[in-house]
Formats: C-alpha cells, sequence, structure tokens
C-alpha cells in the first residue's frame, strides 16, 4: 500500500542521503534517491519493508522509481541500496 509521506520526512531523507547530483546524470552513476531529487523526482509514496529500511516510491511525470534505503544505528547516513524503473 503507497502512504503519502509527511513533509518533514522528505526533508529528512534529502538532508540525510549524499549530496544533489548537479549533473544530467549518466548511465555509469548509480541511481539513488539524492540523484533522482536531483533530477527533479519526488517522492510520491513510502512503505515499510519487513526486513527494515524503506521503500521510497520516486515519480517525474510518467517515470516512477522504487528505491530500498536503509540504515543502522551505528550507520552515518541512511543509504540507497538500489533504485529501479517501474514498468
Amino acid at each position: 500500500m503507497i502512504r503519502r509521506i509527511p513533509i518533514v520526512f522528505s526533508c529528512l531523507m534529502l538532508a540525510t542521503t549524499s549530496a544533489l547530483s548537479q549533473s544530467g546524470g549518466t548511465s555509469s552513476e548509480k541511481i539513488t534517491v539524492s540523484s533522482l531529487l536531483g533530477q527533479d523526482y519526488v517522492i510520491a509514496g513510502t512503505l515499510s519493508v519487513p526486513s527494515g529500511g524503506a521503500g521510497l516510491f520516486m515519480r517525474k511525470d510518467k517515470m516512477l522509481y522504487f528505491c530500498f534505503a536503509t540504515e543502522t544505528p551505528q550507520s552515518a547516513k541512511v543509504s540507497t541500496k538500489y533504485c529501479k524503473p517501474v514498468e
């Protein structure tokens, strides 16, 4: 189930992920939550993942990505494990 998320969570994700990509992105760059935010994608929804972490749906126009982000008590930041396009 997709849920809308509060603006605070959206800002938290932005603040805790790596710096925004300034380039348009190339195929050799890893797709992350930050790189998608830097390309004007928005967080369209979230879901809880039973194994821990957060599932994020990122949308721009008709394009939709699903991203999985995790953290641990010892980690310095929330990390994007992967982002995949949804078909």
